[in-house]
């Protein structure tokens, strides 16, 4: 999901000036003069914890969004509040219409069961369960028979590479496969949000890696929606959509990844931002430019190396009428076809890879590697955008945008 899908959609959550103030009368805190002093004056002066401090937002229908902060921060005490676990100060928190804090008993249960699902750090198996049944454990709480539950179990499974691995006991597990099982058994309810509180941090750094990247390639076929914790932002800007950044209980922006990135909104973000680097960000659309020389297939041999030589390049671009790609041709091939009578569209090069306009410039420092040539930009009907030079890469590089 892009920022485009969310323009105009209806939010799934909305949540409004939502405080959350530990303590004896915590409506202390909201009231004049408290209310606009500092988290630490209110602590010193009332003994309160202000957690949360008018917190507002808003997550759509599909929308992966990432709430990332330090230790502190106020993320944990937020989920809490969405699911209803602690009663809030003040505030709104609507669900798909349901206002959560205003549920009683029955239907926060409800609720817990039908509209959303956790998925936790500690991936809270339980041992005497082995694979399948552990999936299909939520199944088992609605009531669903063993044949049913198992089933839906098994298709879920499949999705998160977890097919074949039914009978294993949690003991035969690594970490991440863990951490899949724990996925499986949240989506197997099928919910309509998943909410996973920092469930990533216990892994090793490679499973870690991983383990989001093989969420955001399910993500693209689940289109669930997702509030994801963490205190990493460079998972966050992995997974996220949007991400909203934390301090002291307050949300100090929210934003794309890359408006997070390039814009930050004060030193505080600008200082946790600063270890990431620009290219896992900006898309490759920013720095496309006209090549030098196109051709058609109706050109000749000769046509096409006086544009080369007129020009002074070693590469022409195809492109067919309707200006679809149809590949990129090299001086050094041109010149090896002894046979002026092949069509000039069969020379191109095979191995020279085109991609997206949204391919980030990270992911198009590998084509890089691979070839010694202007990287070709087309559209998801191949249609032709541009190329994207070696010497533009490297300047963003250098410059880090």
């Amino acid at each position: 999901m892009n920022g485009d899908k969310i323009h105009g959609a209806t939010p799934i959550i909305s949540v409004r000036s939502l405080w959350k103030v530990f303590g004896k009368k915590p409506q202390t805190a909201l009231e004049k003069p408290y209310i606009s002093q500092t988290r630490a004056d209110i602590q010193e002066e009332l003994g309160l914890v202000v957690a949360l401090r008018n917190v507002s937002f808003e997550v759509y229908p599909g929308e992966t969004f990432v709430v990332m902060g330090l230790s502190g921060s106020g993320k944990s005490t937020l989920v809490r509040c969405l699911i209803g676990l602690i009663e809030v100060t003040s505030g709104e928190i609507s669900v798909d219409g349901d206002n959560v804090p205003d549920l009683d008993a029955r239907d926060l249960r409800e609720f817990r069961r039908s509209k959303i699902a956790m998925v936790f750090q500690n991936f809270g198996l339980l041992p005497h369960k082995n694979v399948l049944d552990n999936a299909a454990f939520g199944l088992e709480v609605k009531g669903l028979s063993k044949e049913e539950r198992h089933l839906k179990a098994r298709e879920i499974l499949n999705k998160v590479g977890l097919s074949g691995w039914e009978n294993a006991n949690q003991s035969e597990l690594s970490g991440g496969m863990q951490q899949r099982v724990g996925l499986a058994r949240a989506l197997a309810v099928d919910p309509d949000i998943l909410l996973m509180d920092e469930p990533f941090s216990g892994l090793d750094p490679l499973i870690r890696r991983q383990m989001r990247e093989e969420l955001s390639l399910l993500q693209t076929e689940i289109q669930k929606t997702i509030i994801f914790i963490t205190h990493d932002l460079d998972e966050a800007i992995t997974i996220g959509d949007r991400i909203a950044i934390m301090r002291d209980g307050e949300i100090i922006q929210i934003g794309t990844p890359k408006e997070i990135i390039t814009q930050p909104s004060d030193d505080f973000v600008k200082e946790f931002t600063q270890g990431i680097s620009k290219t896992k960000v900006i898309d490759i659309k920013h720095v496309v430019s006209d090549p030098d020389v196109f051709f058609t297939s109706n050109d000749s041999h000769e046509t096409v190396r006086a544009k080369m030589d007129h020009a002074n390049t070693d590469y022409a671009i195809g492109i067919d009428p309707e200006s679809q790609y149809l590949g990129i041709l090299c001086r050094d091939q041109l010149d090896a076809a002894l046979d002026s009578t092949i069509t000039i569209d069969s020379l191109v090069d095979p191995n020279i890879l085109s991609v997206l306009p949204d391919t980030t410039l990270e992911e198009a420092l590998s084509f890089l590697n691979n070839q010694n040539l202007p990287i070709p930009v087309v559209d998801d009907k191949n249609a032709f955008i541009g190329v994207a030079t070696q010497p533009d890469l490297l300047k963003v590089i250098a410059n880090d945008y």
